[in-house]
């Protein structure tokens, strides 16, 4: 029986940045997250694929603690994330760890890597020998033991991050936020972490919630996957059924350009869907579906009125007007 892990329900994160003007005094809200609900089970890694601006970065910092939700819940093996006053439950801190995108800016360059992978076995009063805690984990990692004599500086990018792995997994979590961990990375480099990530799902039972723009790299790494754009998610499936059938004309429009290498794969691709300008800023975001303005099939009723998350097959959920209407 598959367990959900993490719950997210309703989830919205607004930022206040100003007021609009001396005698109008009303806040100018950035909607980043508006309202998204989903779900990560056991074991599975769950792929969040967006734009930059779409929000994706922002539900991961507010899921691990960073920011306080707006509104909505949060939820880990069942129970609420928040108490009295929405004060985070301290015990969770150890359950849920987050790898950055950037491992340059992510490590302090004035700290040895034995410090930096031992901070947290010494925030939370490890028992564990330190020194002996330390090399396993670098272990874990493929990194020497003698690096953790070494400074940040020392290091390329793909071993910064596997620095940034080790320190993630020092409190033994079970669910492990991956926030773009190959972007900054050379080519060659990203295949090897991704590698090292699934190697050590499978060792440690993980669950991954996976944040990227790449969606090519979902369909080798991801159980599940989610589309956000504007803040809201628009479309949920399956890996297989998510590349086989897209149904929302944003995800054609992603899909569509993947550069490929092959005419089988070129065949696979939906058909091209060109959409129309930029994604559009937070602050002010479309009425009804946020796509309508760049997309190539809407209508009337897409510019009134916001499409609901629907299930158009089992599993497969759309926020689309054309979708619901078949």
């Amino acid at each position: 029986m598959t367990i959900d892990l993490l719950t997210v329900t309703d989830l919205k994160k607004h930022f206040i940045i100003g007021q609009k003007g001396i005698l109008d005094r009303e806040p100018i809200r950035v909607k980043a997250v508006d309202g998204i609900s989903f779900a990560v089970r056991e074991g599975e890694t769950f792929g969040l694929v967006g734009e930059s601006g779409s929000g994706k970065s922002t539900v991961a910092y507010t899921v691990v603690g960073m920011y306080q939700p707006t509104e909505g819940d949060i939820a880990f093996r069942g129970q609420s994330m928040y108490g009295r006053g929405r004060k985070r439950r301290s015990d969770l801190r150890k359950e849920i760890q987050i790898v950055f995108q950037d491992p340059g800016s992510s490590l302090n360059p004035r700290r040895t890597i034995k410090d930096i992978v031992g901070f947290p076995l010494r925030l939370y009063g490890s028992n564990e020998d330190l020194q002996t805690r330390i090399l396993e984990l670098l272990q874990m990692v493929e990194l020497p033991a003698d690096y953790m004599h070494k400074y940040p500086n020392m290091l390329g990018g793909g071993e910064k991050q596997m620095v940034a792995i080790a320190r993630a997994l020092a409190t033994s979590p079970s669910f492990v936020i991956l926030d773009e961990p190959t972007s900054a990375l050379d080519v060659s480099i990203q295949a090897k972490i991704i590698n090292l990530l699934l190697r050590l799902q499978r060792e440690f039972r993980l669950s991954y919630l996976f944040i990227t723009h790449d969606l090519s790299l979902m369909r080798n790494v991801a159980s599940r996957v989610a589309i956000m754009y504007l803040g809201r998610i628009c479309e949920i499936a399956d890996a297989a059924e998510f590349f086989r059938n897209p149904y929302h004309p944003y995800t054609q429009m992603l899909l569509s350009s993947i550069p490929v290498v092959s005419d089988e794969e070129e065949q696979l691709k939906p058909k091209k869907i060109t959409s129309r300008g930029e994604i559009p800023s937070p602050v002010n975001v479309p009425s009804g579906c946020s796509f309508h303005p760049r997309c190539p099939q809407s209508k009337d009723i897409c510019s009134r009125e916001d499409p609901a998350l629907v299930e158009v097959e089992p599993g497969h959920t759309v926020s689309c007007h054309q979708s619901s209407q078949g």
